[in-house]
């Protein structure tokens, strides 16, 4: 991966930047928690020959700082759009995740002439609220020594990793989670998104403030004025995904002018990179992208 720079300066932020290949421009919007290391992993599936991937920490998370007086996701949206002028780059498709969402639909609104098209994959489209965890996973998903066991367990146990990682986003259980995960093992690809993701989910520490900003200003979405999108807009959900329920992406489907809705049955909140379908699926969004 390339960098240029390794920060950029908008709007008197500082956003910790990095940029891959060479090809249609595409901004990658990691979830929440998240940061660049995730937006990395989020885009290898994207050809380095055919798209120059704009991969960023959002605010808040790793080096990117957030001013709690500009900390909304319309100052958000801006701030994007602050980096594509230092990148010098005009137009931009969007690649967004889950806590990815609400930026990627402001910026389309906000600035309609600076987007190409959207993928929206499982991402948020309106009030948001994390679902309540168990001791365990809390101690795994929001504590410093839950990210260290995180990277250890990814490099020495990968079954339980990717276990555990399915069965806490998803409703799959039993034949169906076992299936899932021996499906994701066998695959080179899945298994190394999941278990590199792994390691870049906890809120502690660097994430910390990002994502107590994202669980406020998610919290108090009214709306995003998605009818105000104009982008092409191709909206991606897997229907059991528990992190982000589908309605978010049904919500974004109705109301996006033209938007298109894949659903993947048996799909988690990972589902456009650990489907069974996902290199079919990823190929679609790539041609999105490309518009």
């Amino acid at each position: 991966m390339t960098s240029e720079p390794c920060v950029i300066t908008g709007d008197a932020a500082r956003v910790e930047t990095a940029v891959r290949g060479t090809g249609s421009p595409v901004l990658v919007l990691h979830g929440s928690p998240g940061g660049i290391d995730a937006a990395e992993v989020m885009s290898r599936f994207l050809p380095e020959d055919r798209f120059r991937s704009v991969l960023l920490s959002r605010p808040g998370y790793l080096g990117t700082p957030i001013d709690p007086e500009h900390a909304s996701i319309d100052d958000e949206a801006d701030l994007l759009a602050s980096v594509l002028d230092g990148l010098g780059i005009d137009r931009v498709g969007v690649l967004a995740w889950s806590g990815g969402g609400p930026a990627a639909f402001r910026l389309a609104v906000r600035h309609p002439d600076r987007v190409t098209a959207i993928v929206a994959a499982s991402a948020v489209s309106g009030r948001w609220v994390p679902s309540r965890t168990g001791p365990g996973e809390y101690l795994v998903a929001h504590t410093a020594l839950g990210a260290s066991l995180s990277g250890w367990a990814a490099r020495h146990l990968p079954r339980a990793v990717v276990g555990g990682a399915v069965s806490g986003v998803s409703r799959l259980r039993g034949r169906r989670l076992k299936d899932h995960v021996e499906g994701v093992l066998d695959d080179d690809d899945r298994r190394a998104f999941l278990l590199d993701m792994a390691a870049t989910g906890n809120s502690s520490g660097a994430h910390r403030a990002g994502w107590e900003n994202d669980l406020r200003t998610f919290a108090a979405i009214e709306s995003l004025q998605l009818d105000r999108v104009t982008a092409p807009v191709l909206v991606l959900h897997g229907d059991a995904d528990t992190e982000v329920d589908v309605s978010h992406s049904t919500r974004a489907a109705s109301e996006v002018p033209d938007a298109e809705l894949v659903l993947l049955p048996g799909g988690t909140h990972f589902a456009l990179w650990d489907h069974v379908d996902a290199a079919a699926v990823q190929a679609r969004v790539a041609e999105h992208l490309a518009r």
